[in-house]
């Protein structure tokens, strides 16, 4: 059959998007399919709760183990479908689980741009793409579909590393036109995953924001950005640094089904008090709140940041932009069976019947009388607690070009 059409792109799944990730024609360099157990069906594509069979879309339990997402269906750019069945012979049990695979590529710049005007930053640096802490609702998930792969659990296990992006950050730093403003981390995968206390491409970046006093905003779920604070610290003392870590819930169960390699709650807790002791100023992320699961703890999570030295506050609620809307759907109904109708309905109550708004402004708070309660309740515990304050703003006044190592020296030095 002809190749299908590529749809339009209504909307940027992130506020940062990489400008630089490889066209979908140039395949040269294309990562090898290691999703070979899934056989090609020459039809549309078919999405979890579509109503196909649930034994074509979801994977096995025993393979998917320690994952978020419950399926791997093919990316919304693809000409076919690839679904899983057993063809009689049991081959279904001789498909091995799914394991992290981890590709190095190799950019031409690090620092991507934005002008969404609902985020408080214009520029960000994402070193990797993918996420291992598997979060099912990473409104993240869907730029996986620009390398061919699926939002699902391809999202979670094929990952993409950018080795030499310090050295491409210094490198645009340098450049005689570039103007400093506030660089954010962790706005499309969280900087501090798993795979970086192998690569430590996050350390590194730090390293050259110190040296070239360059202010830096970073999102993390992760106790792992502690090992950083010997970096931290001295930038924080220079007002260059801030930090905020996302708990979603105090329940350690739930954290586990939503978050399944991410952080425990205490630990993140615990994080927040480690960072305070040493001076860096950090905030709680309350993101995301889900309607009728999660946004019943918004005040005890708040409370309970609050004890442990956070000094700001935000939340999100639920976004489920392309992909995301049906593989939350398949995860709520699989967890959460009697909720489910429940938490949908709420959902689509905040985004005018749909299970989301895209607008600006919109898109992540959400409208209507739930909304506007939710939004409330953030306020009056936020300002009981004095988290709900004027933002901390960092300074551009250190940023200097480091001096080359033989340059000549000045004579006012």
């Amino acid at each position: 059959m002809p190749r299908a059409k590529r749809p339009a792109r209504t909307e940027t799944p992130d506020a940062t998007p990489d400008r630089h990730a490889p066209k979908r024609t140039a395949r040269a360099k294309r990562v090898p399919d290691l999703a070979a157990d899934r056989v090609a069906v020459p039809a549309p594509h078919i999405a979890p709760g579509s109503g196909a069979d649930e034994g074509e879309t979801r994977v096995d339990a025993a393979r998917r183990r320690g994952r978020g997402a419950l399926s791997n269906t093919s990316g919304r750019f693809e000409p076919a479908a690839r679904l899983v069945f057993d063809d009689g012979w049991q081959s279904l049990e001789d498909l091995p689980p799914f394991r992290t695979e981890v590709t190095e590529e190799r950019a031409r710049t690090v620092i991507t741009r934005n002008q969404s005007p609902d985020v408080a930053f214009d520029r960000s640096i994402n070193a990797y793409r993918g996420c291992e802490h598997g979060c099912v609702y990473c409104f993240a998930r869907p730029t996986h579909a620009y390398h061919g792969l699926s939002a699902g659990l391809d999202f979670e296990t094929r990952l993409f590393v950018k080795p030499d992006a310090p050295e491409l950050l210094a490198r645009e730093l340098s450049h005689p036109s570039y103007r400093p403003r506030v660089i954010a981390m962790g706005t499309n995968t969280d900087p501090y995953q798993p795979i970086e206390r192998r690569y430590e491409v996050t350390r590194r970046i730090l390293e050259v924001l110190a040296d070239f006093g360059h202010p830096v905003g970073i999102v993390t779920k992760s106790g792992l950005i502690a090992r950083d604070i010997d970096i931290l610290g001295p930038m924080a003392e220079r007002g260059l640094v801030k930090v905020a870590i996302s708990v979603t819930t105090l329940d350690p169960h739930l954290a586990r089904m939503m978050e399944p390699r991410a952080a425990s709650p205490h630990v993140r807790l615990g994080t927040i008090r480690r960072l305070a002791d040493a001076g860096i100023p950090t905030a709680v992320l309350t993101a995301p709140l889900v309607p009728a699961l999660n946004d019943m703890e918004l005040e005890r999570i708040l409370d309970a940041a609050k004890a442990a030295g956070a000094s700001e506050a935000g939340y999100v609620m639920l976004r489920l932009p392309l992909e995301i809307a049906d593989l939350f759907r398949e995860w709520l109904v699989a967890h959460f069976p009697d909720k489910a109708r429940h938490v949908l309905g709420l959902i689509r109550q905040m985004h005018g019947g749909k299970d989301y708004d895209s607008t600006f402004g919109k898109r992540q708070r959400g409208e209507g009388p739930y909304a506007w309660t939710v939004g409330r309740r953030f306020e009056i515990a936020a300002r009981r607690l004095g988290l709900g304050g004027r933002a901390l703003k960092l300074t551009t006044e250190h940023f200097r070009h480091p001096r080359p190592a033989a340059a000549q020296l000045s004579l006012f030095d």
